[in-house]
């Protein structure tokens, strides 16, 4: 397997699930102003929709979108125990807490990248983020983990997103339990080694 990433992007979020569950694959790190890989490979070819991360399988398909992605890898690994089987409740409480990332956390926060956003609309997309986080807060405060107290694939989506507070200067300290939690999960192996790889920690 091939992962298209981008240093600290959600494609960070499928680096440490690869590396969780053992898997051995290759990266190629996208320029995505240019379109092109380290590799030479053109990703407008790889990926038409032009952003990470894309997950070239060892048939040769692609594979993209972060949630589709992390539930594909842990169920080919279910000893991982990185995701609840198949059609149980677990499960579907899994894919609420994806998509809650993805729309509520990742939307949110991705916006702030948009270099012609003005301090107005700035200032909105960081006031819907508290919300959620105060939200997001209440439910981690009495458990390590999104599921309790196991770590899933969505546990490593909501770290890599919200990992982007740093870049924005977004001050979590009024959220406790979400510091906590950033913490928790910046200690696992897994994570420290996606980070150094992509550059990340020294």
């Amino acid at each position: 397997m091939k992962l298209y990433f981008y240093p600290g992007a959600c494609s960070m979020a499928v680096h440490i699930v690869l590396l969780e569950a053992g898997y051995t694959f290759d990266l190629d790190k996208v320029d995505l102003a240019a379109k092109i890989t380290a590799g030479g490979e053109d990703f407008k070819l790889v990926n038409a929709k032009g952003y990470v991360p894309a997950l070239r399988l060892d048939d040769g398909q692609v594979l993209t979108e972060d949630a589709v992605i992390l539930q594909y890898l842990a169920d080919k690994k279910p000893a991982s125990g990185l995701a609840p089987p198949m059609g149980s409740m677990e499960r579907y409480r899994l894919m609420e807490w994806l998509n809650f990332t993805a729309t509520e956390i990742h939307k949110t926060l991705g916006a702030l990248f948009n270099p012609r956003m003005t301090p107005e609309w700035k200032a909105n997309q960081i006031a819907t983020f508290s919300r959620r986080a105060d939200w997001l807060a209440g439910r981690l405060q009495d458990q390590p983990y999104l599921m309790g107290d196991g770590f899933t694939v969505a546990d490593a989506y909501l770290f890599t997103v919200l990992n982007w507070c740093n870049l924005f200067q977004i001050d979590l300290s009024p959220w406790p339990a979400i510091q906590s939690f950033m913490q928790r999960i910046a200690g696992r192996a897994a994570v420290r080694n996606a980070m150094k790889a992509e550059g990340l920690l020294g």
